[in-house]
């Protein structure tokens, strides 16, 4: 049975809740309460007028009541998720790994709106969605099926990046006294507390790893790679935000885009992580560059190019590494 119609509806109804998200996580509201209401006159909206894609259709964009214009957003978020969710049906299948990549792309697409409009990645998206992957890796070995060997190799990665961080945020002040550093004293600590407790599990895996339950292994391994996923993927951002901050003495990459990278680590891997964090960059340097032209101003929203990275790695990654690794164009 062909269920790409399911999960374009489902994918329709979802969008209907990532709207709500992408207006009210920036502004620190509650995603549950209130009900859908117009923001003009603040009347309710009927079930009946909410129908993902047919209602905005139907009331040609209006609020009913004050016939106030919704923004084409709203239609545009639920059509792109409704073909987003039957892309992803078509292409994994009813696997296990349907349903966490599902959720993945769902925190992209909140992420790419809210970064664009607002120049922000909510915690919400990015460290939930993190938290998500890493759960996602224990209960879904598929999701990281890796040797012991490649854990171990993915931990010593991890841990020698946040050594490179470690000695970047040391001197860090000694180039960039006049920059403030976006965590407080409270979140710098608890970042570090995390990252010590991650390289110790990673370390507790891979030096347990055959004495655990044949059954639990892929697991034990999954659960390792995810780790030194996110170490990897948040750690060559923050690297780069930093030695960014020491070369241009200015602030050059949002704590948002550590996060992200961190999510994108924790779900795909810190192989995949890394060629991300390559691509991005040629998505972004042609946007910079029209925007710059554009507008006069050099920051961008970093965010969605990185979201557009993951997903070519996610599709292609396998490929595009292979042929790196044979040596790519021949001239």
């Amino acid at each position: 049975m062909d269920l790409s119609a399911v999960f374009f509806i489902l994918g329709a109804l979802i969008g209907s809740f990532l709207n709500v998200c992408i207006v009210r996580l920036p502004r620190e509201r509650s995603v549950v309460f209130p009900s859908s209401h117009c923001v003009h006159c603040l009347k309710p909206i009927a079930w009946y007028d909410n129908i993902p894609l047919i209602s905005w259709l139907a009331l040609r964009g209006k609020c009913r009541h004050c016939k106030a214009a919704f923004s084409f957003r709203y239609f545009l978020v639920e059509l792109l998720t409704a073909l987003v969710f039957w892309y992803f049906y078509r292409h994994f299948g009813l696997t296990p790994l349907l349903g966490p990549y599902l959720f993945m792309v769902s925190c992209f697409i909140v992420a790419t709106f809210v970064d664009f409009a607002e120049r922000i990645i909510p915690d919400e998206v990015s460290v939930g969605g993190m938290w998500a992957g890493i759960g996602f890796s224990i209960l879904i070995p598929q999701l990281h099926p890796v040797k012991p060997v490649d854990a171990a190799f993915g931990g010593f990665l991890a841990g020698a990046l946040v050594l490179i961080c470690l000695v970047l945020t040391w001197i860090y002040p000694l180039f960039c006294k006049h920059l403030l550093m976006e965590q407080t004293p409270e979140d710098d600590r608890s970042i570090k507390i995390w990252v010590v407790i991650s390289l110790l599990l990673i370390s507790l895996i891979n030096l347990c790893v055959y004495q655990l339950p044949p059954g639990l292994r892929p697991h034990a391994l999954s659960f390792s790679a995810a780790l030194s996923g996110y170490l990897i993927g948040g750690g060559l951002i923050y690297a780069m935000g930093l030695m960014g901050d020491i070369i241009f003495k200015k602030e050059s990459m949002g704590g948002g885009d550590v996060k992200l990278m961190a999510l994108v680590g924790a779900f795909m891997g810190w192989q995949l992580a890394v060629l991300t964090f390559f691509l991005a960059p040629f998505f972004g340097a042609v946007y910079g560059i029209v925007e710059k032209i554009r507008t006069k101003d050099s920051t961008i929203a970093y965010g969605p190019f990185l979201i557009l990275g993951a997903l070519m790695s996610l599709f292609w990654g396998q490929e595009i590494i292979r042929f790196i690794l044979a040596g790519g164009f021949s001239f």
